[in-house]
């Protein structure tokens, strides 16, 4: 990789815009991810100076919300890794509980903004 700053992007479910050129606009070198295994593996090695993330609720899970509370816990022993999620205005209710355990630097409404996503990924 090149000296530029890491982006993580974790894309599991998708269905939205490639914003990998926003990005890349802003001096990231991008790794995308599609499943949180093979994010927590990079995150044993990496530290990426910000984690582009969706929050998907999921129902069977019986002792949290997602998969991002497994990289939450991980992330939040790094230091400055900024973190920016995206969410389902329906799941506004399940994304609450997981902001009261985790702090996130910006959280951002489907459908994506790009000039919100530009500001928060500066």
């Amino acid at each position: 990789m090149s000296e530029k700053p890491i982006l993580l992007s974790i894309i599991e479910v998708g269905g939205y815009p490639d914003f990998s050129p926003i990005y890349q606009q802003h001096g990231y070198d991008v790794v995308v991810e599609s499943s949180m295994r093979k994010v927590l593996k990079f995150l044993k090695k990496n530290t990426p100076s910000v984690i582009v993330a969706e929050f998907n609720f999921q129902s069977d899970f019986r002792d949290r919300t997602s998969s991002l509370e497994s990289m939450m816990s991980v992330v939040e022993r790094m230091d400055n890794v900024r973190t920016v999620v995206f969410y389902e205005k329906e799941y506004s209710a399940q994304f609450d509980r997981l902001k009261a355990r985790f702090d996130f630097d910006h959280e951002l409404l489907f459908p994506i903004d790009t000039e919100q996503l530009a500001i928060a990924v500066r």
